[in-house]
């Protein structure tokens, strides 16, 4: 039996109707309903060719192991992580990438290892749970901002300024943390004008990238051209249809990570087959041929049209009032209340789409929500009849 404490907290949540479980048959359900609820924005998961194109690196690389067989400082570090990092640098034009085994270990390790006693983090309160977990870890003082707000920004960081440049100011660091597009909400910072205020004040800008890889090709901070500018991580978990995260810096950066990212050097690195597959991925998605417009891959391109089609379908079924503005793959509609939530995405998937009720305590209370993500195979079929399904379901809740 579980302590009466904890057994308390269960018997609260699941009388909230918020009580999380674990899917059964996922990856069945997929097969069967139209997906808008998983990441893999751009069907890398389920793409032959980069399957294909994992086992020839394998081949290529005399690699036929089935694990890693240990930490990355000790027996783990097998070649295919060089040919990897090597690549994704060369991607983003930075120094150096680090891979780690998740976004969540890379967040945890960045920011539990990197600000240090008398450095300030500042944060913006949508910012994810794994840079919430990190930042506890750490010894810093953190503060969070109004989220996108560039006012309460700027405010907050003139304070921390201001009072830092009275106790050795060149001593004390202050890091500015925001994600390039938030998971509940789909939207973006004004990223070109907080890497501004940053210089200006002299803060160090980290940006978590985790939903903008492969959705705005490499990522909004290379299509801003901020790279030089930034750390930053990536993730493969959503739209490069694998696993593991990286880190996006300096050499100097990467050294201090290896030495002190406690998520990194106390943990069994990824097998080679994984570190193939991100190569792969990466592979895929920077492979343009002539005929793409734009610079774009297919599948990005793909993944573009949707969207804008989505967006215009929203505004001319008139219920622009329930989405939060956005320009990704995130398009996330706002209905109040876990019952009246979870009962439309039943209604939802009983008419075969995938849609999934995004619970408070997730998000704040008033804030449940629909997340529709899109992706490049979704028909423009299936984004109109969905949308067409919801209405339907809004007008039998009366929701106004």
């Amino acid at each position: 039996m579980l302590p009466k404490k904890l057994q308390t907290k269960l018997d609260q949540r699941n009388a909230a109707n918020a009580l999380r479980k674990l899917g059964s048959s996922t990856l069945e359900g997929l097969r069967k309903d139209v997906d808008f609820s998983s990441n893999d924005y751009l069907g890398f998961s389920k793409s032959e060719s980069i399957f294909f194109r994992a086992s020839e690196i394998l081949e290529e690389q005399n690699l036929q192991q089935n694990g890693a067989t240990g930490s990355r400082l000790l027996s783990g570090n097998h070649k295919i992580y060089d040919l990897a990092e090597a690549f994704i640098a060369k991607t983003h034009q930075v120094e150096a990438a680090l891979i780690f085994n998740s976004g969540y270990d890379a967040n945890v390790g960045f920011f539990s290892s990197v600000p240090q006693r008398g450095d300030v983090i500042l944060y913006d309160e949508f910012i994810h749970a794994s840079i919430r977990d990190g930042i506890q870890m750490s010894h810093a003082k953190a503060y969070k901002f109004k989220h996108n707000d560039l006012q309460d920004f700027e405010r907050l960081l003139a304070k921390q300024d201001k009072m830092l440049k009275q106790v050795q100011h060149d001593v004390h660091v202050i890091y500015v943390v925001t994600e390039s597009v938030f998971s509940m909400d789909g939207d973006s910072p004004d990223l070109k004008a907080m890497t501004d205020l940053c210089e200006k004040y002299g803060a160090y800008f980290v940006v978590d990238e985790a939903h903008a890889l492969g959705v705005f090709d490499t990522g909004l901070i290379d299509k801003l051209a901020l790279g030089h500018r930034v750390a930053r991580l990536v993730t493969f978990g959503k739209a490069m249809g694998c696993h593991g995260a990286a880190v996006l810096g300096s050499e100097d950066l990467k050294s201090y990570l290896i030495n002190f990212a406690r998520s990194l050097i106390y943990t069994t690195g990824l097998p080679p087959h994984s570190v193939a597959t991100i190569l792969a991925s990466y592979k895929q998605l920077t492979n343009v041929t002539p005929s793409v417009e734009e610079g774009l891959s297919d599948e990005v391109k793909k993944l573009n049209d949707n969207i804008q089609f989505f967006r215009d379908k929203v505004k001319n079924k008139n219920l622009q009032a329930y989405f939060i503005p956005s320009d990704s793959a995130i398009q996330s509609a706002v209905i109040p209340g876990n019952d009246t939530v979870k009962m439309i995405s039943l209604q939802l998937k009983e008419s075969g789409y995938e849609v999934k009720a995004i619970l408070s305590p997730t998000v704040p209370a008033g804030q449940e929500r629909l997340r529709f993500c899109l992706h490049s195979y979704n028909t423009q079929q299936e984004l109109k009849n969905v949308l067409e399904r919801l209405a339907k379901s809004l007008h039998t809740f009366s929701i106004d």
